[in-house]
């Protein structure tokens, strides 16, 4: 049977939300791999999705050059332009890893790239959306980093260098960050009361009306009511070892997992 466009249109009624696949590190799997199973979801979720959010680091580094772009990451950048081309919106929100996203996705994939939280409203709910990184109380060491890695200066002295040392020079880094973060990582949940972005969400509610905060960063899938006992913190987990999501059909928001040996939503209780 051949769907009319009307008909087609209809039937994509789910909004989709994804972070941390880590392109470019080997994990589990390999970037290669990984690459594959990200592109297998995308085919999944292509069939009923009304609009698609990436909520950064999906690249371990991105920086664009004028002329240059790192390398790899075909198969993934063509079915991206794929569903943009169907008429599927996406939107990338840059992350830690791959801040230093600037054109290139908006040029030749029809993706824009945001910076900052997002408030929208889907079906009658409020979003709150963001990657995570930089929020709630503390690490005031990582802040002063990001202002610098932001700052249109340090971009501009970052470009002068050769893309083969350049690049070098960030995968060395990105490494160093990560294994900085191991140590919190590995704590797994912290509880409501020691999760910092628990703790921003909380902050937010004081000031406006949010029904869903959706972030990544964390590495965790986690699903919490927050203070005002109505509100909910969704937290995207990560593709290096758990290949989590989350879908908003209308009604709910619910994390899912895709070919996962691992489907555990923190706190266990919910």
């Amino acid at each position: 049977m051949v769907l009319t466009p009307i008909l087609a249109l209809n039937m994509r009624n789910k909004t989709y939300f994804v972070s941390d696949f880590h392109l470019g590190v080997d994990a589990h799997l390999t970037s290669m791999e990984r690459e594959k199973k990200i592109v297998r979801w995308l085919d999944m979720v292509k069939k009923d999705a009304k609009h698609i959010y990436l909520l950064g680091d999906v690249f371990d580094f991105w920086f664009e050059y004028k002329q240059v772009i790192p390398k790899g990451y075909t198969r993934l950048l063509g079915k991206l332009a794929e569903l943009t081309d169907a008429g599927i919106p996406i939107t990338f929100f840059v992350g830690n890893h791959d801040m230093w996203m600037f054109s290139y996705f908006k040029e030749a994939l029809n993706i824009p790239i945001l910076r900052k939280p997002l408030n929208l409203t889907i079906s009658g709910k409020t979003f709150y959306l963001a990657h995570g990184d930089g929020l709630g109380p503390g690490d005031r060491g990582y802040k002063f980093i990001k202002k610098v890695f932001a700052s249109p200066i340090s971009q501009w002295l970052f470009a002068r260098i050769h893309p083969n040392l350049g690049i070098g020079i960030a995968n060395f880094w990105s490494q160093k960050s990560k294994d900085a973060g191991k140590q919190d990582l590995a704590k797994g949940w912290l509880g409501a009361d020691n999760e910092w972005l628990v703790q921003y969400a909380n902050g937010v509610l004081k000031k406006t009306s949010v029904d869903y905060f959706v972030f990544g960063h964390r590495h965790l899938p986690i699903d919490l009511v927050l203070n005002n006992n109505q509100s909910r913190y969704i937290n995207l987990g990560e593709w290096l070892t758990q290949y989590s999501y989350a879908v908003f059909d209308g009604k709910d928001l619910q994390i899912q997992f895709f070919e996962s040996d691992n489907p555990v939503v923190y706190p266990k209780h919910l």
